[in-house]
């Protein structure tokens, strides 16, 4: 994903003139491309990303379009105070993008995990939150991004992810992208699960289980209407992270559930990780596992809601 946001913000850049990389002591080599292009529109702004995004505020502020980038929890829990009152309060047009975001940098311990960065950001006003599924997703997302006038947050991974969408899809805030139709099951995926759904989907179609698959890397805003239809239309409506259950995707989705006057027939189940830190070392899958985050025992967990032995 992350060579995927190097380029497209290249392409970017070359047809605006107004955006402007400001990277926070990473990615150096990734931007050489950029930064050979456009020099002076490049600012490495080293280990200091509160200073990079109160920076960022200022470019906004006289008709630039700045994109700040760094590793998840550096760009978002370290300057959380810089983000909500020098971008969201005067809701300046800055794009802020995290890369090894979830468990994608799970080797390096919880100082790199961001299981919290879309519960505080997501509670923040103005502030859009975007999670997309692949590389393909994300060019669609920054070119979503750099076309609204509000401050976006978009969470990346780190690399290796599969590549799901044959190219770019349409992509609009508040609008998901469907990927399968099933009279059964919802799954709702929102980042760099949606591989993970679409392995649950067909373990269900095996136990002869229609599931339908939506990539919802816009978290905030929701797709209302989706959420509508899934949970009139479904019995089971599961929601998918790579992300802490308290304040995520998961979280949002229910809070939207409960403001409803009527209550729709469906059964909510998030899956996402637990109230816990991991300390024990590992790769991502590894991490995920210890999460519980993989298809075996979702499918289980949702088998379960319909009643059914898995």
């Amino acid at each position: 994903m992350r060579n995927a946001f190097a380029d497209e913000v290249f392409k970017l850049a070359g047809a605006d003139e107004r955006v402007v990389m400001l990277s926070a002591d990473i990615g150096n080599r990734l931007f050489d491309k950029y930064k050979a292009a456009y020099p002076d529109r490049f600012h490495n702004c080293g280990v200091a990303e509160a200073n990079t995004i109160s920076l960022a505020a200022g470019l906004a502020s006289c008709g630039l379009r700045p994109i700040c980038y760094t590793i998840t929890p550096f760009i978002t829990a370290r300057c959380f105070e810089q983000i909500k009152v020098d971008v969201c309060y005067h809701e300046m047009p800055v794009m802020i993008v995290g890369t090894g975001s979830g468990l994608s940098y799970a080797s390096l311990g919880a100082t790199h995990h961001s299981l919290d960065d879309i519960a505080l950001l997501r509670t923040l006003p103005t502030m859009q939150v975007l999670a997309p599924a692949d590389a393909m997703e994300l060019r669609s997302c920054l070119r979503a991004a750099l076309a609204s006038r509000q401050p976006t947050y978009i969470r990346i991974g780190k690399k290796g992810e599969p590549v799901i969408f044959p190219e770019p899809p349409a992509f609009a805030f508040g609008k998901w992208n469907v990927l399968r139709a099933g009279e059964t099951v919802a799954l709702l995926s929102a980042g760099n699960t949606l591989s993970l759904a679409l392995e649950i989907a067909d373990r269900l179609k095996g136990e002869g289980i229609g599931a339908g698959v939506q990539s919802c890397a816009s978290v905030k805003p929701l797709d209302e209407e989706a959420l509508r239809r899934a949970f009139s239309g479904q019995k089971v409506v599961v929601t998918l992270e790579e992300h802490g259950l308290i304040g995520g995707f998961g979280a949002a989705v229910a809070e939207w559930l409960v403001d409803r006057a009527e209550r729709p027939p469906a059964r909510l189940l998030r899956c996402g990780t637990g109230d816990h830190y991991l300390h024990d070392a590992g790769e991502q899958e590894h991490a995920r596992a210890a999460y519980g985050l993989n298809a075996g025992p979702i499918t289980d967990r949702i088998m379960q809601a319909l009643g059914r032995k898995s």
